[in-house]
């Protein structure tokens, strides 16, 4: 009898783990990225996340010895997000034989830290070029065809219309997710996937080999043109350029559509790594469905023709082309070195696509461009590369602060992102003075901290604002300093009620000094700023700033 008792209450505890993980389960669903409001936000265990990232450099995670010294280091940077590759050749050495131990190493690791991961499926490209594959696929070109050239010669790329390289790609993908949802879907470290890493063809506008020359020379697909032709009125002045060029032709082969030349080229090559990405990406939602993204090596300044930069990749001019192709991707994502940093934002928030930074800088200008793109485009995340090397002082790096400032707010952040009770600035070479924005009833006009000079050689600098509540802000700058005036109907006259400085401490306000008197005089010409309804005060933030500053103003006349 006791033997059956014995055996009955290890059933029933059982059944009792069993039901609890099914709650708890349930209770927090896999990473998604929803609505809220007036922003797209990427919602883990059931909450807004902000993506405070740093990407590893290439290597790094292949080895757990190499990391070891690193975690420690990035826990310690303010972080919590580690952007990280997984590289098919180790998960797959032998064809159809998989072993996951580098990233259940790399899991064990980011947890032990309290850190998430978005990894980043290094498969058929990386950089455009396929050095990532496993050495059968390498080896075997007849089975797995390369790119040609326009000058006819081979180059080290897979080719997308290659039907034997998608089926390999998306087993070994779909593998991949499978074990995720198998050893994380009750932990969740794994937030996010890039699926291939900055694709497109180096070295030629397009793909000449046999079987990209036969698709060139037939139809567009079906899909591709009912897609255009369904959002003709909203497509980006760019896809109506060369679609305009044939007088918007319903049909054709793709030069009679679009037009001979590199611009259909590389549109031809846009739509074929869109529709083979989709398909890998697919097959590895099907088993664990992730939020998925790819990201894009931007067109640089010196470049001339696509193949200069990876022709078809998801530049900010092709979007329209990946949306009709890779409709289960969820992000099309810049990587932004390039000094337009504001410009690039701009152009990768068309059409309602929701902005993440994967690769950018770090450093000062990192921190401003974090602040930025949050503040002004609600972006999900920044994420500088080579993350764990970027300095030899952590915990006196820009990054560091900015991320320990950014973190110790975020839940601030992302209500105000909802609520679209945010803003921010960004003072460089493209807006070198000032500018003015408006929040609520109030105009702020935000310009580099008197004495560092102007003009495009000047320091830069940058703010980010919130709207807490009627006439009450919250704001953080580096080298500005911000004055203020009325934006809508009422008395002319916007003064400041009242200024603190501090910091937020487990999410709850601490004050520290009162600013006032000549800590917020800015121009003492007061009959100069009364002529013009100001009252020549405002609030002054430094360089290597780490408080925030509370403001609330008052109208009169």
């Amino acid at each position: 009898m006791k033997k059956i008792i014995r055996a009955l209450i290890t059933v029933l505890v059982t059944v009792a783990v069993f039901l609890s993980s099914c709650i708890e389960q349930e209770s927090q669903p896999v990473p998604v990225l929803e609505k809220r409001g007036n922003a797209t936000q990427l919602i883990v265990d059931g909450k807004p996340f902000l993506v405070l990232g740093g990407e590893l450099h290439n290597s790094s995670s292949t080895s757990r010895e190499y990391m070891k010294k690193f975690w420690p280091l990035l826990k310690a940077s303010g972080m919590n997000t580690v952007l990280a590759a997984v590289e098919w050749s180790l998960i797959e050495p032998v064809e159809g034989s998989f072993s996951f131990g580098v990233v259940d190493e790399m899991i064990t690791d980011a947890r032990a830290n309290d850190l998430k991961l978005v990894l980043l499926w290094f498969g058929s490209w990386k950089n455009g070029q396929s050095h990532y594959i496993p050495e059968w696929m390498k080896a075997d070109f007849k089975r797995f065809p390369r790119v040609k050239g326009e000058n006819g010669k081979s180059l080290e790329i897979l080719t997308p219309l290659s039907q034997a390289s998608l089926d390999a790609d998306a087993r070994a993908f779909a593998a991949l997710m499978r074990h995720l949802k198998q050893v994380d879907e009750m932990q969740r470290t794994v937030i996010m996937i890039q699926v291939q890493n900055e694709v497109g063809i180096i070295g030629s506008p397009r793909d000449h080999g046999d079987a990209a020359s036969s698709a060139f020379s037939s139809q567009v697909p079906r899909e591709l043109m009912d897609h255009l032709a369904r959002n003709k009125s909203n497509l980006l002045p760019e896809t109506t350029d060369i679609w305009g060029t044939s007088g918007f032709k319903p049909a054709g082969t793709w030069s009679e559509v679009f037009g001979a030349g590199d611009k259909c080229d590389e549109l031809f090559m846009g739509w074929h790594y869109a529709d083979y990405i989709n398909k890998v990406a697919r097959a590895g939602k099907a088993e664990y469905s992730l939020p998925m993204f790819v990201n894009a090596w931007i067109v640089q300044a010196s470049d001339k023709r696509p193949g200069d930069y990876p022709s078809g990749g998801p530049q900010a001019h092709m979007l329209d082309i990946w949306r009709a192709g890779a409709p289960d991707i969820d992000l099309y994502c810049p990587d932004i070195y390039r000094p337009e940093f504001r410009e690039i934002c701009a152009l990768y928030t068309r059409s309602g696509n929701q902005l993440f930074i994967p690769e950018a800088r770090a450093g000062e200008t990192g921190a401003g461009q974090c602040f930025y793109a949050i503040g002004r485009h609600n972006s999900i995340g920044y994420s500088p590369f080579g993350f764990e090397t970027r300095t030899e002082d952590p915990e006196n790096d820009p990054m560091t602060k900015a991320y320990r400032l950014a973190s110790s707010i975020a839940p601030l952040i992302l209500e105000a992102q909802q609520k679209g009770t945010i803003t921010s600035v960004l003072l460089n070479s493209e807006m070198p003075d000032s500018e003015d924005v408006i929040l609520g009833d109030f105009r702020f006009e935000v310009g580099l901290l008197r004495g560092w000079g102007s003009g495009p050689a000047a320091p830069g600098g940058y703010c980010l604002i919130i709207d807490l509540s009627a006439d009450e802000f919250l704001i953080y700058g580096s080298n500005v300093q911000v004055t203020f005036s009325t934006a809508t109907p009422g008395p002319p006259v916007a003064g400041i009620s009242r200024a603190d400085e501090g910091s937020y401490v487990n999410g709850v306000w601490k004050p520290r000094r009162r600013l006032n008197g000549d800590d917020i005089l800015i121009d003492y010409d007061l009959a100069k700023m009364a002529l013009q309804n100001k009252t020549g005060t405002g609030l002054k933030f430094g360089r290597d700033n780490e408080l925030f500053q509370r403001v609330r103003l008052y109208r009169y006349e």
